[in-house]
């Protein structure tokens, strides 16, 4: 149950991350990225299904390719399964 609130709350932190992205405003992008990394961190990952694992592994390139879509595909998964 605790993953479902941080995976609903890391999708916000990527969604508002995306919109940064898309903007051109890299601190306001940076800031929900890392937001989104804390929480990442706070997951049980040993209660998540596999597939979600390994999103949450692939999270780094999105701030290396500072990839809008990448991060708003990201949180849509993340929110679709907090919501299950």
């Amino acid at each position: 149950m605790k993953n479902k609130a941080i995976l609903g709350a890391m999708a916000m932190d990527l969604k508002r991350a995306a919109l940064g992205f898309y903007r051109g405003s890299d601190a306001m992008a940076d800031r929900f990225f890392a937001e989104a990394l804390k929480r990442r961190d706070e997951i049980n990952q040993e209660e998540l299904k596999p597939y979600l694992a390994k999103f949450l592994q692939g999270m780094e390139r999105i701030k290396a390719e500072k990839g809008a879509e990448d991060a708003l595909l990201y949180s849509t998964i993340f929110q679709n399964a907090s919501q299950v």
